[in-house]
């Protein structure tokens, strides 16, 4: 105190210099709080003329290479590889050509996976925000490194002799030489001896499996000071962390082979951990004990009742490591299910189940939380994020996630207590300090353990997990069920072609505009591309192999936005041409692809005739309309004519629109009954019969969303000029009144794709399944047109079918038999849901009848059968030695049952115990005869059951005592009956 007047960092010196540690905290440090640190961050780079771009949901919908939203780049990756187009807002984006912002972030799956060590160390979290900016071919490493230092330095105020930079010391097997430039650079700012080389796995960036990548310099910070901390960077040690990493973007990793190739231009792409720089800054040792957690551990404590609050500091006691998970999980589960995701048995919705298992188990096991207290934790994350992420504080997404957590909750309750039972007995399973495979599957698959949460469990009995063995038994399941993997699109064009186009040959962007006029246009080839080659050429001639085509005008339609590519030709002078079979937007280029007709020649200066197959892209646009309808249809079904469902919103998850369906995926997290479904397609056809005309318009997208009834997909992000179809009232209407009441009765959507001119061209349509994808997604296929009509004659078919059985000859077995091929063909057609709900249903009837007239002709067989006994026996006597009868000469009522043959068998055993015997019952229909014999124990030395049998010549088998015999002809019957009564006597005198 009495120092104070010689200044913090002058006093911190002089402690160091008596060899003392210096623990005071610096004047101010409470002023740097997370709101603030967070807005220094980005006021800093705003002022160095970046842009600041919004977060990204963390489900990436848009990016079938992953999982989650992982890095602040991820939004970016299409600017890297130089593959979004001028006009969407990420074009807008790359030519400003710097962003900076706080991104939402996930990593608990995938290739960055911090899931395992949440909760037992005090900086690492599954849910973070990543401080970041971004070059998109600008500056580069140089300006990149000067701001890091002179922000976290200057501005931040951070201690200069706490902070040690890597490099990226090369990689000869992959021949990349090390990183020398930015070693250089470093060195204007740091000591040499803490400037560290590190090779792939530490200063290697890769965001996935695929994707741009490239050389990273990261940035440590010391949390203690006045000592050598080399030994101690990338070493997992919680007092001296990585802060900052700044990546340097130079390749792409290709997905067809994994190769790396140069990107367009070099790029920059930072990233700070939020949470680790706001610990720095207030002085803690570890992330959570700042005022970004305070409220949360308040929360957690009120809720559990807990009697003890979290500790602080990097106590690894249970209870405070329940703490940081739950804190941390709650996080992560709210905006990953805001952003549109949900927890479920596969791919990202398995790693959420694991996430909310994890904090219930911790929650319950070492805080005493009760069911029902994790969903209680949300309005403490919207209370504390929703002013940087206000999506978190919609009414609608908070009650969704709140529901969708509490019935997370009840699962898992529902099944703890088994699962733990199940543990008990796999820890006395246990073999060699491990619990074995097979039991640790068996928790994941049957009582929903993830295996982390089976890890945890035996590490309180001293057992670990046959991890190995469970991976491969997972490995097993995903092979049978066809994996979970999410992969990336093979492109047509990679980067370095996309960037030739643009900046090498400056070849202006495709006008796609005449794929909305149905009519043949004209166009000039600019480009002829050889994918055999990777080369762009001349001029080319017919081959094998397909080519790629680049015009200046073209009336094709590729492939977007769920919309498949149109087919057709491209007319040569003289009749011949190239036939289109696909259609690929790479940047701003329509890439015609397909091959040339035998003996022709195409060149970059040909003029050619758009022919596109009007007659498939009538089927398409029929499909592409009728998805608005049935999207519209929904909404009106499922949420405004049920007010209690408006906190669950029917949200577009994808779709896929060709010349036979419309496939259509949607957040939903219950099946649609029958009434739901023949609701939504009455409206459907209601619509089409109406023969509404197809509006379409561009605008603003500003003024687009003032239409109070206006549906976009989820996650899609949408440029400053959008095009808006409307289905039965004209946009510009809309524009001018757009909160009128009455626009919810119209279908009204951001679409860039090929529509009807007007609705009644779809002529019908008819829903033809309706199915799970897991969590909350549904999808529902759709036929119009002719495909429609197929569908609807096929049920016929079927129906007419069921009634022939049903009403024709045969017996119960028979028609079972018809019945069940009958119902496997129902159940693989593709006809309308409800009808085949109703042929189910009405099959099943038939069957349950059916099998009740089996039971009953069973029971009347049955006392047949023993009437028959009963007569034989009588006539025979209690002393006869043999008795040979047929027993429809007895009960001609009889037709070859065995139960017949069985009970009269019962009877006579018990009535003439002595008696050697053998019963015959002939089957009229099939012409065939079933033979019983027995032979009592007093009698077999004399006569055998299996001879007698071989005697008369009836094919069997058995034992001496009981023998028996089918496919006996009808017409032997009598001569059978006469041989054996002969050859039994003879055997027994």
């Amino acid at each position: 105190q009495r120092l104070v007047g010689f200044g913090y960092e002058r006093v911190r010196k002089i402690f160091l210099a008596c060899g003392l540690r210096f623990v005071c905290r610096p004047p101010m440090a409470s002023q740097w709080t997370a709101a603030r640190t967070r807005q220094t961050f980005i006021d800093y780079f705003v002022k160095q003329k970046h842009q600041y771009v919004p977060s990204s949901p963390v489900i990436p919908l848009d990016d079938p290479t992953l999982l989650f939203t992982n890095s602040g780049m991820a939004q970016f990756k299409s600017i890297f590889t130089g593959t979004c187009s001028a006009d969407s807002p990420l074009g807008a984006i790359r030519a400003a050509k710097r962003a900076a912002n706080t991104q939402k972030c996930i990593r608990a799956g995938g290739k960055h996976n911090d899931l395992d060590d949440v909760g037992r160390d005090t900086y690492h979290h599954t849910f973070f925000e990543m401080l970041g900016n971004w070059s998109f071919g600008d500056y580069f490493k140089q300006e990149a490194i000067d701001w890091a230092w002179d922000l976290l330095t200057n501005v931040y105020g951070l201690e200069k002799d706490r902070l040690y930079v890597t490099y990226f010391g090369g990689c000869p097997a992959q021949g990349l030489p090390a990183d020398e430039d930015a070693k250089r650079l470093w060195g204007k700012w740091v000591a040499p001896e803490r400037i560290l080389p590190f090779g792939m796995k530490e200063n290697f960036w890769e965001m996935g499996d695929t994707g741009p990548c490239g050389p990273c310099s990261e940035i440590h910070y010391d949390r203690l000071g006045g000592r050598d901390g080399t030994k101690l960077v990338n070493n997992d040690d919680p007092t001296l962390i990585e802060i900052w990493n700044l990546v340097f973007m130079q390749f792409n990793r290709e997905v067809k082979d994994g190769k790396l190739t140069p990107l367009p231009a070099p790029c920059v792409d930072t990233g700070m951990g939020f949470e680790r720089l706001v610990s720095v800054l207030q002085h803690v040792k570890s992330n959570y004990d700042t005022d970004v957690w305070s409220g949360l551990f308040n929360k957690i404590q009120q809720v559990t009742q807990c009697p003890t609050p979290y500790a602080g500091g990097s106590s690894m006691d249970d209870r405070d490591i329940a703490y940081r998970v739950v804190a941390d999980h709650i996080r992560t589960l709210s905006f990953a299910i805001a952003d549109g995701g949900a927890p479920d048995s596969t791919g990202r919705g398995f790693v959420l189940r694991r996430i909310v298992r994890r904090a219930i188990r911790y929650g319950k096991e070492f805080l005493g939380a009760k069911v029902g207290f994790f969903s209680q934790l949300v309005d403490a994350v919207s209370e504390s994020m929703g002013d940087v992420f206000p999506e978190i504080r919609d009414v609608k997404k908070v009650k969704r996630v709140k529901a969708l957590l509490e019935k997370e909750e009840k699962l898992f309750d529902e099944t703890w207590e088994n699962g733990v039972k199940h543990f008990k007995k796999a820890v006395a399973n246990a073999q060699g300090g491990q619990i074995i495979a097979s039991d640790a599957f068996i928790l994941h698959d049957r009582y929903g353990f993830p295996v982390d949460l089976t890890q945890v469990m035996a590490e309180k009995h001293g057992l670990k997990v046959d991890l190995v063995g469970f991976e491969k038994l997972m490995e097993e399941q995903r092979t049978k069920s066809g994996g979970d993997t999410m992969v990336a699109r093979k492109g047509f064009l990679g980067t370095d072609q996309t960037h030739h186009l643009e900046s090498v040959a400056k070849i202006p962007p495709t006008n796609d505009s005449f794929k909305y006029v149905w009519n043949e246009s004209q166009g000039s080839v600019l480009a002829i591309y050889l994918p055999s080659t990777q080369q762009f050429v001349a001029s080319t001639e017919s081959t094998s192999e397909d080519v790629g085509i680049v015009l200046d005008n073209t009336g094709f339609y590729a492939e977007s936005g769920g919309q498949v590519t149109d087919t057709g030709k491209l007319e040569l002078p003289g009749g011949k041409g190239f036939q289109v079979t696909d259609c690929g937007l790479y940047a701003s280029y329509v890439v015609h692809i397909g091959r040339l007709d035998a003996g022709s020649k195409i060149s970059v200066g040909d003029k050619v005739t758009c022919r596109v197959d009007y007659d498939r892209r009538l089927a398409v646009a029929s499909n592409h309309t009728t998805t608005h309808v049935l999207n519209f249809a929904l909404r009106q079904v499922l949420v405004r004519e049920n007010p209690s469902n408006e906190f669950n919103q029917i949200d577009q998850k994808g779709s896929l629109v060709d010349d036979k369906i419309l496939r259509f995926d949607f957040s939903w997290d219950e099946k649609l009954t029958d009434e739901q479904l023949e609701r939504v397609e009455k409206i459907v056809n209601e619509q089409i019969s109406k023969d509404l005309k197809v509006y379409t318009q561009e605008c603003a997208q500003e003024q687009a969303l003032s239409i109070v009834s206006l549906r976009s997909v989820f996650g899609e992000k949408y440029p400053p000029k959008v095009r808006v179809v409307s289905v039965g009232m004209e946009v510009g209407t809309m524009l001018q009144s757009p909160r009128e009441e009455k626009l919810w009765d119209y279908s009204v959507e951001f679409c860039g794709g090929t529509h009807l001119p007007h609705l009644g061209l779809a002529q019908l349509a008819t829903i033809v399944a309706e199915q799970s994808l897991g969590g909350n997604t549904r999808r529902m296929v759709v036929y119009t047109r002719d495909a429609a009509r197929q569908a609807i004659a096929k049920a016929d078919t079927f129906d007419a079918e069921l009634d022939a059985i049903i009403k024709g000859e045969g017996t119960p077995d028979e028609k079972l038999r018809k019945l069940g091929v009958l119902g496997k063909s129902v159940d693989d057609s593709m006809i309308p849901l409800l009808r085949k709900s109703a042929l189910r249903k009405g099959n099943k009837e038939a069957v349950d009848v059916l099998r009740q007239k089996q039971k009953d002709l069973e029971k009347r067989v049955k006392e047949l059968g023993a009437q028959a006994g009963e007569k034989v026996a009588q006539e025979a006597g209690e002393a006869a030695k043999v008795v040979v009868r047929l027993l429809n000469d007895v009960e001609p009522q009889l037709s070859g049952e065995r139960e017949a043959l069985n009970e009269a068998q019962k009877v006579l055993d018990k009535k003439c115990p002595a008696t050697a015997a053998m019963l015959l019952v002939s089957d009229p229909k099939k012409g065939t005869t079933q033979v019983l014999v027995t032979v009592p124990s007093s009698l077999q030395p004399k006569l055998s059951a299996v001879e007698w049998l071989k005697h008369v010549q009836v094919k069997g088998g058995g034992k001496p005592g009981q023998a028996s015999g089918s496919a006996l002809p009808n017409d032997q019957a009598q001569a059978t009956v006469k041989a054996a009564l002969a050859y039994a006597t003879e055997r027994l005198k």
